[in-house]
Order: C-alpha cells, then structure tokens, then sequence
C-alpha cells in the first residue's frame, strides 16, 4: 500500500531514503488522505497527482545549491506545476508575485532566459522551489493547510540542513522567515526579504537584490552560478 502510494504520487526515492521513521508516517498519512481527495474531487486539486512533488523530484538532494519558499499552489485551474511562485508555460495573465519577481530580477542582473511564467529551467540548476503546503483545492488558497502538509515539508528542510552545507535561502515573507529556526545559520547562507506581492514588494522585496547576492556566494565557495 505504502509502496503504491509513493509511486501514485511520483516521490522521489533519494528525499524518501532521507526521512525518519517518524517523518515516513507523518508522510504517508498525508498521502493517504491526498489520495481519498484526488478520487473525490479528481479535476479540482492542484497540481496533478504526478507533479505534486515536482520540487523534489526536478532538485534532487545531491544538485541542490538553493532554496525558495512559498506557501500553497496557485487555486486555478492549469496554473500550479509543483514549484512555488511558478505557472504553467503560457499562463496569462502571470500571477502579480511572479512578475514581482521577475521585475527584480531584470533591476538586479541581466536576464538570460525569455522565459517568466514556468519556473522548471531554474529547479533544474538546484534551486529547490518549495511550498509549505503542496496541494490546494481549486478557488480556496490555503484550504490544505489542515492536512499535514507544513510537518512533511518540515522535514524536507531537516534534511537540506543536516545533508547539506552552503545553500543559500531565500526566505521572502514572514511566513518563509519563520522557518530560518530550522536552519543552522554557520552551515549556509540565509537571505531575507518582503514577500514578492503587491501587498509587501515596495517595503524592500524590490531592491534585495537576491539573485546577484545568491549568484556572489556560490561563486565565492566554487559552485557554479544560477542561470537566472
């Protein structure tokens, strides 16, 4: 049953062989009321089944340099892809964080890439692009946030702090920020900023300058750059 299930859900066998017993059955009790939810509502969960963990499985644990934070997926239907701030290529309009981000991204450094709504091209470099919560119900933001979802992600961030050394956080929102308590600060490095929405972007998310800031520290400890 178990085994099914990992499959269904497409996870990741290097995150899972990192996990605890205790955090095995904190996952496995969140899939197996995911899966009741997906045959009862089978069109109006957020994302697909197979890209629930999309974050883990484009980042794996050996590639991982970055982490971004989010909270829950995008509730409409054909945006959520399984990375936090990110759509599907060709969404429009692109929601307003994400061209938040993008925007300080152009002021920050020289955008390579054309690319701003599917974010898959930086998760593929080993930027973890994670949600507290992974699912969402269509037209109800945080209507997930009661099953579990925060403990098993929780996890995910044990196992970048115990694993890893030297990847750099990107920690936008109080939210985000709460969970640099869960970081040992001499290992990496954490940079913190306004969340990306218009509620928060012009009280200092807009000239954090993250990106060039994340590009300067892998640089200084020989890892290569982030193609943003």
């Amino acid at each position: 049953m178990n085994e099914a299930l990992l499959s269904e859900f497409h996870f990741p066998l290097d995150w899972f062989n990192e996990l605890s017993p205790e955090e095995i059955t904190n996952l496995f009790d969140v899939l197996k009321e995911l899966k009741t939810l997906y045959e009862a509502h089978p069109s109006s969960i957020f994302p697909e089944k197979e890209k629930v963990f999309n974050a883990l499985t484009l980042c794996p644990i050996a590639a991982l340099k970055v982490v971004i934070l989010g909270q829950d997926p995008y509730p409409t239907k054909g945006h959520a892809n399984g990375l936090c701030f990110s759509v599907n290529a060709g969404v429009r309009p692109i929601p307003k964080s994400l061209q938040n981000i993008f925007k300080e991204l152009k002021n920050d450094q020289f955008l390579h890439h054309s690319v701003q709504d599917d974010l898959t091209y930086w998760a593929e470099q080993g930027v973890l692009l994670l949600n507290s919560v992974l699912t969402v119900q269509e037209g109800k933001a945080g209507s997930h946030f009661d099953l579990g979802w925060e403990k098993v992600t929780a996890s995910f961030l044990e196992i970048i702090n115990r694993k890893k050394n030297n990847v750099v956080f990107l920690l936008w929102g109080a939210k985000a920020q709460i969970k640099q308590n869960q970081i040992e600060l001499n290992k990496h490095c954490v940079l913190l900023a306004p969340h990306p929405s218009p509620l928060s972007v012009y009280r200092g998310f807009y000239g954090c300058k993250h990106f060039s800031k994340t590009n300067n520290y892998l640089k200084s400890i020989g890892e290569k750059e982030i193609a943003w």
